[in-house]
């Protein structure tokens, strides 16, 4: 489908406003439409209804129809009320592979706006275009990159890498310094703890209209990170969960899981519960795999700060290092290594050229750069001098790090070094050639990942997406080049920018794999304009994927 046709159908690349739906209606579509979880015979349609002056179940009906109008349409009706907070979620089968369609639900006389979606392709395909993103913080900016998806001239499948939504909230939380946030406060005004609470924050996300317009543009493919419960979770627990006064771990998660799959597109496990890996299979061109590593399986994490003393010295990094490199410590599960060693191996065998992973956290090796030692001491001198006192605090640890030779965060897989060897081994038992797909750092990355800290073999290729609003690690050290020092320092890093916002865009053909790294202009301003920061190329090899080469 050309862009022209999109664009018109969704309202200039907008969910177009409900026909008929008016301010005194009692029933409206406040919060858009969307569709998921795409495969080769079905797809998952999404919208919640909203219903004025009454908390009684309510009927709605929907209908799909193919955009080349030959007949294979599919509608149907159902039933939503409070129990699943009246959002609506159709799993629509038996359609055509590779097949464009509209949607439409409606409820009491009342359309929804119209969205957009398709069947994944079988057999031979040309080319595939996916678009990643992450990490959205919604009082810290507009989400202008949400909108400079919903405009793109093609966009396959819109694949979300996790922190869709943040738990965070109240005066002086997390992006509430914002110039925007008082037009964007959290709703509610508190943490997230509660079903209630996070039904909230759900709907407030899916108001903002360049979201709308996004999830009405194309089919998406989700998982969770860890803010769609909080902060550095883990089966047991999350750093930002305190039991004391938030309660039991295990009555929150369920309860954030549980509002995330009423309001998500996403297909739901049978029997609920948290194993949402899947695999899509998109013609001959590419498997993409979406790997849960969160609330499965997770061990907690070793933070430095507090697994070793203030001033640590070399046999204490040397007593961390062993304890984060013990072999039980797990992010996937058995289970989990099974289904991706059988995935791996079914897509090689049937000669489809790429494996694509979905992961939450950035895989590659970060060692921690000392920044200093690429800068000038005059530039650097000047540049600390300029920061505020914590922001100079801060700095201070990142050195401090640097100097201990520590990784750049214990929540990443380098927290879990023995696992990305076991899932390295699955890849390189496979010859996959796999494109690891990365969300949760708020910054850019193009990386090669190797099977060893020196020598060794290149297993993959890393794309690391910049949040859509969340705040940048550089972004307290505006005159100091943290993204130059991580490429310098860091073997498997060739491209790093730790300040921009955006999404990455990957174009998949049988013979290449080109990521472009976007940024938009701004996340204050409304007015915004988009450019690719870098872009980078890789092709497949009988023996794994090659190495990147910038474009």
């Amino acid at each position: 489908m050309d862009r022209r046709r999109a664009l018109a159908l969704l309202g200039l690349g907008a969910a177009a406003p409900a026909r008929g739906a008016l301010a005194r209606d009692r029933i409206s579509f406040q919060h858009g439409v969307g569709s998921g979880d795409p495969l080769q015979d079905r797809v998952i349609l999404w919208t919640r209804i909203t219903q004025r002056g009454s908390d009684d179940d309510v009927a709605f009906r929907w209908r799909l129809d193919p955009l080349d109008r030959k007949g294979g349409g599919k509608h149907g009706s159902g039933v939503t009320g409070p129990d699943r907070d009246f959002t609506v979620k159709v799993d629509v089968v038996n359609l055509d592979p590779g097949r464009a369609y509209s949607f439409q639900f409606e409820c009491g006389g009342v359309a929804s706006p119209v969205g957009l979606t398709h069947t994944l392709p079988d057999g031979p395909t040309k080319d595939v275009v996916l678009a990643f993103c992450t990490c959205a913080l919604f009082p810290n900016g507009y989400f202008n990159a949400y909108g400079a998806i919903a405009r793109l001239p093609r966009v396959d499948a819109i694949v979300h890498l996790g922190d869709y939504i943040y738990e965070y909230g109240g005066p002086g939380s997390y992006g509430m310094d914002s110039a925007v946030a008082g037009e964007r406060p959290h709703d509610p005004g508190h943490e997230c703890v509660s079903l209630a609470d996070y039904r909230r924050r759900h709907a407030q996300y899916k108001t903002d209209p360049q979201l709308q317009a996004a999830h009405a543009r194309a089919p998406w493919i989700v998982v969770w990170d860890d803010h769609e419960t909080a902060n550095d979770s883990w089966v047991g627990g999350a750093e930002n969960h305190q039991p004391a006064t938030e309660g039991d771990w295990n009555v929150r998660k369920a309860a954030a899981i549980k509002a995330y799959y009423e309001w998500m597109p996403i297909r739901e496990p049978a029997g609920g519960g948290f194993a949402i890996n899947r695999s899509f299979d998109f013609g001959d061109v590419a498997s993409l795999f979406m790997l849960e590593t969160r609330l499965t399986a997770r061990d907690h994490q070793l933070y430095p700060d507090a697994e070793m003393p203030r001033d640590p010295t070399p046999a204490d990094v040397a007593a961390w290092r062993r304890r984060l490199g013990d072999p039980a410590r797990k992010m996937m599960s058995a289970g989990q290594e099974a289904w991706l060693a059988r995935g791996l191996a079914a897509s090689v065998a049937s000669g489809t050229p790429w494996q694509v992973l979905g992961n939450e956290v950035v895989m590659a090796r970060l060692f921690t750069p000392p920044v200093h030692r690429y800068m000038t001491p005059e530039a650097y001198a000047a540049a600390r001098a300029e920061l505020p006192r914590a922001a100079q605090a801060r700095l201070a640890k990142l050195e401090a790090y640097a100097a201990l030779g520590l990784p750049w965060g214990a929540d990443m897989w380098d927290g879990y070094p023995a696992d990305r060897q076991r899932l390295y081994a699955l890849v390189q038992k496979a010859r996959a050639n796999l494109i690891v797909m990365s969300g949760d750092s708020h910054a850019f990355w193009a990386n090669e990942l190797f099977d060893a800290e020196t020598g060794g073999h290149r297993v993959a290729v890393e794309f690391g997406t910049a949040g859509i609003t969340s705040p940048g690690p550089g972004e307290p050290y505006p005159t100091i080049p943290l993204g130059e020092a991580f490429a310098r320092h860091n073997r498997e890093v060739l491209f790093n920018n730790q300040t921009a916002k955006g999404f990455v865009l990957l174009t998949l053909t049988h013979t290449s794999a080109t990521g472009e790294l976007i940024a938009v202009s701004s996340i204050k301003d409304r007015a915004f304009t988009t450019r690719p920061l870098a872009t980078y190329r890789a092709t497949p090899g009988p023996n794994g994927v090659s190495a990147l080469k910038p474009v």
